[in-house]
């Protein structure tokens, strides 16, 4: 395979793998639509098209806190089991119908209570909703396997209770644990206790972290609470002056410490100027362990694929980039080592054999 840049249709049918994907961001736009209608909730507008704009300018901000406020429309209609149940199945067949091969979602249990659901209900009406679609995907011949990671918001005082819930359904599609929300001033160490449960029963957990705060949210993220990936990590560059990594960045870096990159989201939120400038790419260079992922498909107006092409076009990006990026991705999946290995010897290498 020679280096070389591949156009749209090629990396449409490539193999992907996405590590850092929300569920209640990543809507049908007339998905939303539809249930909001059914349960009374106002939109800012009931055409498709113009919601799905109208969240990609609301995003556009640069501030991480209004980013997340856009939530309130998606979070709006996934209080039921049937928005719930929808939502999820639809959530996997966007994602097979992109190329993912292997993907993890996330979510916040808590913040789907509000219609009355236990948050254990919650996690079974997602974990059948997932199931059908990966049911239908396969029955498609677009096969795709998707792991659930749970979330804590860490501005809140469930962290806990959502990690009780990771071990509980650790052997029902739940692969993991988060910990998302507003960044600064919430630092992940205040959730100890939920960290520590999570370590003695083998669960292993991801951290936002150094993507609206600093070094010392990685540091807090890795080597306080034993983080194994980083969400987002951005910032990791702080530590890093003229290719020379400080110990912090020299850790993430040798320990292959997985950062799971959001290029267009970075944008938004004003974690990185541009795609042509991201850090992902010098990160990739330097030989740190980066994946490619979505964040949020619906806020951010984006796929996997977009995600690629942006880094083909603007940061000339080859082919084996992209193999590289798809590979660390499943290589720091929260899956068995076996299952990983044949994902990657079977799936992603053969895809990429262009």
């Amino acid at each position: 395979m020679t280096a070389t840049r591949v156009d749209i249709d090629v990396i449409r049918q490539l193999p992907k793998a996405v590590l850092h994907d929300h569920l209640d961001g990543g809507l049908r736009p007339a998905t939303v639509v539809e249930l909001a209608e059914s349960v009374g909730h106002t939109l800012p507008t009931t055409d498709p098209d113009e919601l799905a704009a109208w969240y990609f300018a609301a995003a556009n901000s640069g501030d991480l806190v209004r980013y997340i406020a856009t939530f309130e429309h998606t979070l709006a209609v996934m209080q039921t089991r049937e928005g719930l149940l929808r939502t999820a199945e639809e959530y996997v067949l966007d994602l097979a119908a992109d190329g993912v091969v292997y993907a993890e979602v996330r979510y916040a249990p808590e913040l789907n209570t509000a219609g009355g659901l236990a948050l254990a209900e919650v996690v079974e009406t997602v974990q059948e909703g997932l199931a059908a679609g990966m049911a239908k995907a396969a029955a498609a011949g677009t096969p795709v396997r998707v792991g659930t990671l749970l979330c804590g918001m860490r501005m809140f005082d469930r962290v806990r209770e959502a990690a009780d819930l990771a071990v509980a359904f650790r052997d029902a599609g739940v692969v993991g644990f988060d910990i998302a929300g507003a960044e600064a001033g919430f630092p992940a160490a205040d959730h100890l206790g939920a960290f520590g449960h999570l370590r003695r029963e083998n669960v292993p957990f991801t951290i936002h972290a150094g993507e609206a705060d600093g070094l010392s949210s990685i540091h807090q993220a890795l080597q306080i609470c034993g983080a194994q990936r980083l969400g987002h990590g951005v910032r990791i560059t702080d530590d890093i002056v003229d290719g020379k990594l400080g110990r912090l960045a020299g850790w993430v870096r040798d320990r292959r410490i997985a950062l799971e990159m959001c290029p267009t989201s970075n944008l938004q939120t004003g974690a990185a100027t541009s795609i042509a400038e991201h850090p992902i790419t010098a990160l990739k260079d330097l030989g740190f362990r980066v994946t490619l992922n979505t964040d949020n498909r619906l806020v951010s107006g984006t796929t996997m694929t977009r995600e690629m092409s942006l880094l083909v076009e603007q940061a000339g990006w080859t082919v084996e980039d992209l193999r590289t990026v798809t590979v660390n991705a499943v290589k720091s999946a929260f899956i068995p080592f076996d299952e990983r290995k044949a994902l990657i010897e079977d799936v992603i290498l053969p895809g990429y054999a262009l």
